[in-house]
């Protein structure tokens, strides 16, 4: 399925309770943006809802962030802020304190509990507790106390998609966007060889062809991003003519290998800005590829993607109900947050890449990487 540029949403002129005339001026705007995204029956169910949290957050003084791999719906209808795991957690870090007493994050409990490790005096709500992450699953606390004890001089980079047990854990967070710079500031600090990274395989993989240093890897990969396959890639080659091809990282190193690009959520958007290509493929999660649809209308984009589970969890019902009840509320243990704000910190503190092309990964050098 490929989309193309959007004509301009009419007002559509249905009513009934719900769809009142007062809910379908408020929420134009939004249509503006999501016509062709979403039907005209979509829409009228969903209108009357994204109005009722808007008018929550407004009473309430409520910030709503959530991640680039959120609904439209979400991204577009009621979120303030739409980002990548690691400027969410460093746009919570920076709140004035008088500012956002009650902050829903819309994403995976994961992203969630950073929020509250930065912001600990907020109330922090999530709309679904069950949208967990396999990669956050697949390792815990117990888990790299015992890699540490097998590599004692080597720091540990975890990926954001951990929790906070794992973090505090770890000398260091990292995302897709900046794991390069994290793991060499790890090495270098810490003056060792090899750094242990986790959980997931193949951004180790990729990351280890970009730097000399050692990487020690986990064994577990994304179940969205593993899913894809070089094979693809060549078959949407021969269907899609000149399409440009963009891979997020945490895909195999072989599908990379075949993309035009490789980074980051930030990074993959920045290209689809300034590449200039008419046809883009993002080899990632559905609602993300749809979100950087709704932004650039004049691109055509080719959908093969993969539909999480876990953030396809959180819907504008949920954020509703969680405005209204203030629940379910995130929690982190005090016991760890001193020590999961230390390597969430340290992340942040390193310093951003000069030009967009630091994003980019470009996986064809030998790598050395092996598991733990």
């Amino acid at each position: 399925m490929t989309r193309g540029a959007r004509g301009a949403a009419p007002l559509l002129m249905y009513r009934d309770h719900r769809f009142t005339d007062e809910v379908a001026r408020a929420t134009q705007p939004v249509w503006e943006r999501l016509h062709g995204l979403l039907t005209d029956v979509d829409w009228l169910l969903k209108a009357p809802i994204i109005h009722r949290i808007i008018q929550l957050k407004q009473e309430t003084r409520t910030l709503i962030l959530a991640h680039n791999s959120q609904l439209p719906e979400i991204a577009y209808g009621v979120a303030d802020k739409v980002r990548d795991s690691r400027q969410l957690a460093q746009y919570a870090a920076a709140l004035d304190k008088d500012d956002a007493p009650v902050i829903v994050m819309c994403g995976v409990h994961f992203m969630a509990e950073p929020v509250k490790v930065l912001a600990p005096e907020r109330t922090v709500l999530i709309p679904d507790v069950a949208a967990s992450w396999s990669l956050a699953e697949s390792i815990t606390g117990a888990d790299m106390r015992l890699l540490k004890q097998h590599y004692p001089a080597a720091p540990v980079v975890s990926y954001v998609n951990t929790s906070a047990e794992v973090k505090a854990e770890s000398d260091y967070c990292c995302t897709s966007s900046n794991a390069v710079r994290v793991v060499e500031a790890a090495a270098k600090e810490f003056g060792s060889p090899r750094v242990l990274f986790e959980p997931d395989r193949n951004l180790a993989a990729n990351v280890a062809k970009e730097t000399s240093i050692e990487i020690i890897a986990w064994h577990v990969t994304c179940m969205v991003h593993d899913r894809f396959t070089p094979e693809l890639i060549c078959e949407l080659r021969a269907h899609v003519p000149g399409v440009r091809v963009l891979a997020h990282p945490e895909c195999p190193p072989e599908v990379c290998a075949e993309a035009d690009f490789t980074g980051s959520t930030s990074g993959m958007i920045r290209d689809v800005q300034t590449s200039g290509a008419a046809k883009m493929v993002m080899v990632t999660e559905c609602s993300m590829a749809d979100n950087v649809a709704a932004e650039n209308p004049g691109v055509d984009f080719v959908r093969p993607c993969v539909l999480c589970p876990h953030m396809q969890r959180i819907t504008l019902p949920k954020i509703l109900t969680a405005l209204e009840t203030l629940s379910p509320q995130v929690e982190v243990d005090e016991n760890i947050v001193h020590a999961a704000r230390r390597a969430v910190e340290r992340m942040l503190a390193i310093s951003p890449p000069r030009s967009r092309h630091h994003h980019a990964i470009t996986p064809a050098r030998s790598s050395r990487l092996r598991e733990a």
